[in-house]
């Protein structure tokens, strides 16, 4: 398996940290959010993965390098100016991805979580979710019997980590467009299954999150 760390973005609401680095390389106890997710890829039997880069992405791959310090094999897949969103950015990268199913994991979350890698024979996308945190008025999605449903009050948000197959991306055309309306789309379909990670995991969005999680 193949994986992806989705860190193109510019990171507006952890201003000011990210005027002078890329939010994936913001720091929790000394070690950036992307090492510590090179760390969990390796963890998860992952041997190759790809870094999307925008904004200030040449000091991600000053950083990581060839990726043979983490036990990896990193490429990379350059947006810099003309950054593609999340949807845009897998689908641009889809030839590096291969043919298999394959994890994307968002380079601006922090967890304990052991990444998956499993992906239901009927699935075209297996999602992790977490418990709405507090900051949040409303969650993204609700699970049914393990598929993943639109809601008017969805109880669960979606992680940012997933296990996708090619094909959910296949139709797509190239450029910029995010994620969610795809999988909003999908939900109605029942095409995708989730699970719930009942762990640490924070989205470290703003500077006020990345320092309560060093105080911690």
């Amino acid at each position: 398996m193949i994986a992806m760390i989705l860190a193109a973005g510019r990171g507006e609401r952890l201003r000011p940290i990210t005027d002078r680095m890329p939010k994936a390389l913001a720091e929790v106890g000394g070690v950036s959010l992307i090492e510590r997710h090179l760390n969990a890829v390796k963890a998860a039997g992952v041997e190759t993965v790809v870094i999307n880069l925008g904004w200030l992405g040449e000091r991600i791959a000053e950083r990581v390098g060839s990726g043979s310090r983490y036990g990896l094999s990193v490429v990379y897949s350059p947006e810099y100016d003309g950054i593609l969103e999340t949807g845009g950015g897998i689908h641009r990268a889809l030839p590096l991805l291969g043919r298999d199913k394959f994890l994307v994991v968002n380079s601006d979350v922090y967890t304990d979580m052991a990444l998956p890698t499993m992906l239901p024979d009927d699935s075209d996308g297996h999602l992790i979710f977490v418990p709405t945190p507090a900051h949040k008025k409303l969650g993204d999605f609700d699970l049914i019997e393990g598929r993943v449903a639109n809601g008017e009050n969805p109880s669960l948000t979606f992680s940012g980590i997933a296990v996708y197959r090619p094909e959910f991306f296949a139709d797509c055309e190239p450029g910029r467009f995010p994620l969610a309306p795809m999988l909003r789309r999908a939900a109605d379909r029942s095409d995708l299954t989730g699970a719930v990670h009942n762990g640490v995991w924070e989205d470290v969005g703003t500077p006020e999150r990345l320092s309560a999680l060093n105080r911690q």
